[in-house]
């Protein structure tokens, strides 16, 4: 399961029968308390030549982090409000900029203009490291702001999409669609293939015309299924990958698939279970299962290559591929260095001992892990 808390959102007003607030507890319960024990790690006789870059801090992060990696530089959000930008090479702080609020989102940028969101459903957006204007915001969002285009979009629990004018904070337009009764408190998909904006909503992928907000295509990557609402919550979990104009992204405890953005079609999904994003390239796809079983699928195919059971219950963040590595962090702040072609251990890494959260971000050659405490671990080849 993931090191971060699990929250189940309301999407919308309605009425809770008894048995459905029951369903939650048992799965918050499940998420929280009940884990099994995780595999012990042994030594790895390092087999790459990866080392600890440089260092630095930027508080807490409790949310659901979203690390800008763009120009040579790292763009990174904490807990208190801090936006800190470093460089990728040497670590050295290039500015830091506040909100002024503790964060429930961030941060996205497009290189000029960064954007976060606080606790009290606020969208602030820098010019620089000067906040250069405040929009309230309809509900609350855990999804860090995608900077695109001279805008900013939004995407809020409830999975309803806002545009943003990045230059004074006009509101463009909504697309408020028809969604779930529950959703997850956690980052969704929103990302732009080309002059399209493709959002998660639900179980579904959805192509957005960016300038206008009208839906363009909408495909499901998991057919939900389960006695109640709480059993059919499939999510999709942010950030996706994408190879071109391939998005592949995971179903909340129910799939792995990959879209064709350009045609707005299923490649292909695969039944599994796991609650973080997956990572990968144009050849595999990789993921952890809700007990933290790491598989490869092929990009292309979705045909599973490898599996490995060596990290099991270890709490395991979505996976980046750095070289010939895919890589995990797990629940203790180690970072495991897995061969991509088969998950043999390539390389274990420690940090400060807390868990690893998001997925790692990789600028160049130089790969950006965070910790909850707000540790920031650059390694490189």
């Amino acid at each position: 399961m993931s090191p971060a808390p699990i929250v189940i959102a309301h999407a919308r007003r309605r009425a809770w029968p008894a048995m459905l607030a029951a369903a939650v507890s048992v799965l918050l319960a499940a998420c929280s308390g009940s884990r099994p024990a995780p595999t012990p790690v042994k030594d790895v006789a390092p087999k790459i030549g990866v080392r600890q870059a440089w260092s630095a801090r930027v508080g807490g992060v409790q949310f659901a982090l979203g690390v800008v990696a763009r120009d040579g530089r790292f763009v990174v959000a904490g807990d208190d409000g801090t936006v800190l930008a470093l460089d990728a090479e040497t670590g050295l702080e290039l500015w830091r900029a506040q909100a002024g609020a503790p964060l429930s989102a961030g941060v996205g940028s497009d290189g000029r203009t960064h954007a976060v969101v606080t606790r009290d459903n606020e969208l602030v957006a820098f010019d620089g490291t000067r906040v250069a204007w405040r929009a309230r915001l309809q509900g609350s969002v855990s999804t860090a702001p995608l900077v695109a285009g001279e805008r900013v979009f939004v995407l809020g629990v409830d999975r309803s999409v806002a545009a943003f004018d990045a230059a004074d904070g006009h509101r463009l337009w909504t697309l408020q669609r028809p969604g779930e009764p529950l959703t997850l408190a956690s980052g969704g998909v929103l990302t732009a293939v080309q002059n399209t904006l493709v959002a998660g909503q639900g179980p579904r992928m959805a192509g957005i015309d960016p300038q206008a907000g009208t839906l363009r295509w909408e495909t499901p990557i998991a057919a939900p299924r389960g006695a109640n609402e709480v059993e059919r919550l499939a999510d999709l979990v942010g950030p996706p990958t994408r190879i071109g104009n391939t998005l592949c992204a995971r179903a909340f405890q129910a799939a792995v698939g990959c879209v064709d953005s350009a045609r707005g079609a299923l490649l292909w999904s695969r039944n599994t279970g796991g609650v973080n994003a997956v990572g990968g390239d144009e050849e595999l796809i990789f993921g952890a299962d809700g007990s933290d079983r790491i598989v490869a699928w092929k990009t292309a195919s979705g045909e599973t290559t490898w599996s490995s059971e060596r990290l099991l219950h270890r709490q395991l963040s979505a996976p980046t591929v750095l070289g010939p590595a895919v890589v995990f962090g797990d629940l203790e702040g180690r970072v495991h260095f897995l061969d991509r072609k088969d998950g043999q251990p390539l390389l274990m890494l420690s940090t400060d001992g807390s868990p690893v959260v998001g997925k790692p971000a990789l600028a160049g050659t130089t790969l950006l892990v965070v910790t909850r405490k707000g540790g920031l671990y650059a390694f490189r080849q």
